[in-house]
Formats: structure tokens, C-alpha cells, sequence
């Protein structure tokens, strides 16, 4: 690639870049600020008087520390029950034998084309139902039986393990469950570490289900809590970007932890073994 490429590359790079993270770095210099900082003109780029209390207001005032653990119960359960669901479904989509397997794999990833929104009011009715409605488990429930990327992901993964393992196992009597859980589950740690960031981020981020099961102000989530500082004709930007921020700060962190991980385990679903 000759130099003139390569600065038009990396210019456009760099732009690409101002682009994608001058949004946060605007959240971030809005939470700084008082409100009436916020609608001075013309704007402030940069906070000339920075202050936290505006975080030190959402979680004494707005009870955000409660938002986030209640976030943090749903999204870790959550995720960590589809990650047995989906691992096992993939599992034996991948290794196992059983007539209409084809069949019914397209039929799972078909439910990808429902939007939740259509499901919702039967769901609704379902839980109703089971009296599960200002509890937690419409949140958690559906997310164990629902992970759609997730089979799909672990069955992509499942098919590039080596035969000969499997074949070993069976040697020495193994049964399909324990084939699955000594040999799949230790292989497939990466992938693992992949579906449960992104159901850990699904499930964070989810709103519609939190706003329409959650009557009581101490079951809410983060995504309820951020809306409160919402009326009808204005909002608290200043308190509204500053919970923006605690909302990002536990999905960053789970992402550096597992970075590596996660990218493995979405690379080496597309690599035969």
C-alpha cells in the first residue's frame, strides 16, 4: 500500500473513530455538570467546572445503587442459565442423532424474525397466569428458554470438535450427558465466555419487559431507573447522562475481563477443526 493510501486510511480511520466516541465522551462531560451548565450556549464542549454530584445525587436521591444490583441479578442469572440451555441444545443439535433435527433447528432460527413485541401480550397473559407479574422471573425465565444466537453459536462451535473425542468417551461407556459435560463443556470455554457477554448484554440493556412486568419502584432496573428522570416536558440531563455512565461502566468492565475470550469464541465458531 503506497504512504498516500495509508493517510487516506488511517484519516478516515481517525474519523470513523471521533465519530463512534465523541457520544460517550459527550455523556461523560454532561454528567460533570450541572444542569444549568447543560443548556448554557453556546454549548461546553468540556465541563470548565466539574462536579460529581450528580452521581452522588442518583445513587443518595434516586436509589440507583439498588437499579444496578437489581440489573446486575437479572443480566448474571439470566445469562448464566442460557449458557446451560444453550450449550446443551447446541450440543445435541450437533452430535446427536434424532429425526426432524434439521427440521427443527430452522425452526428455532426462525424465531430470530418474531419481534418481541408480538409475543409480548400472550406472554403477558401467560404470566399473569403463573403470578409472576412484580416479580423477576419474566426477566429470567424466557432467557432460559429463548437464546436463539446462542444455539446457534454453541452448534457452530460443537461441529469442529474432533469425532475422535467424542468416540473415546463412548469407548469407556460415557453416557451423551456426561460426553457433553467432561469433554464439550471444558473444549468450549471461549464460545462460552462469547454467549455469556452478549446474554449478559442483552439482558442489561432490556426494557420492554422490565417496563410492563415491574410495578414496584424497588424491583426496577437500571433502563426503568434512567427513564424517571423523564417528564413529560423536560428531563434531568445532567442526572439522566450520569446514570448512562454507571449503566456502561459494568458492560465495559465485563468486556475487558473476557475480551480475549470473547473473541476467540466468536472466531473459532468459523474455523473447522
Amino acid at each position: 500500500m503506497s504512504k498516500s493510501k495509508k493517510i487516506i486510511l488511517y484519516t478516515l480511520l481517525v474519523l470513523i473513530a471521533i465519530v463512534n466516541v465523541f457520544p460517550f465522551y459527550w455523556m461523560l462531560s454532561i454528567s460533570l455538570q450541572p444542569l444549568k451548565a447543560v443548556y448554557a450556549y453556546p454549548p461546553q464542549f468540556y465541563p470548565k467546572h466539574p462536579t460529581l454530584d450528580n452521581y452522588r445525587q442518583i445513587f443518595v436521591k434516586y436509589n440507583f445503587f439498588r437499579f444496578t444490583i437489581n440489573s446486575l441479578f437479572i443480566a448474571t442469572i439470566a445469562a448464566l442459565g442460557q449458557l446451560f440451555t444453550c450449550s446443551i441444545a447446541g450440543f445435541a443439535f450437533a452430535r446427536m442423532k434424532f429425526r426432524g433435527k434439521e427440521l427443527l433447528f430452522g425452526l428455532i432460527l426462525a424465531t430470530i424474525m418474531v419481534p418481541l413485541e408480538v409475543v409480548i401480550i400472550p406472554e403477558f397473559l401467560l404470566m399473569g397466569k403463573l403470578g409472576w407479574i412484580n416479580t423477576y422471573l419474566p426477566m429470567i425465565v424466557p432467557s432460559f428458554l429463548i437464546g436463539t444466537t446462542g444455539v446457534f453459536l454453541m452448534r457452530s462451535f460443537y461441529e469442529n470438535v474432533p469425532k475422535e473425542l467424542e468416540e473415546a468417551a463412548v469407548v469407556d461407556g460415557a453416557s451423551p450427558f456426561m460426553i457433553y459435560w467432561r469433554i464439550f463443556i471444558p473444549v468450549s470455554r471461549a464460545s462460552l465466555s462469547a454467549l455469556f457477554i452478549i446474554s449478559f448484554l442483552i439482558n442489561w440493556n432490556a426494557f420492554l419487559r422490565p417496563l410492563i412486568y415491574l410495578n414496584s419502584k424497588k424491583l426496577y432496573t437500571l433502563t426503568l431507573g434512567l427513564i424517571s428522570f423523564v417528564g413529560e416536558f423536560s428531563a434531568l440531563w445532567n442526572f439522566l447522562l450520569a446514570g448512562a455512565v454507571v449503566s456502561v461502566v459494568p458492560i465495559f468492565t465485563v468486556y475487558l475481563l473476557m475480551q480475549r475470550q470473547f473473541i476467540e469464541g466468536i472466531t473459532s465458531t468459523g474455523v473447522k477443526g
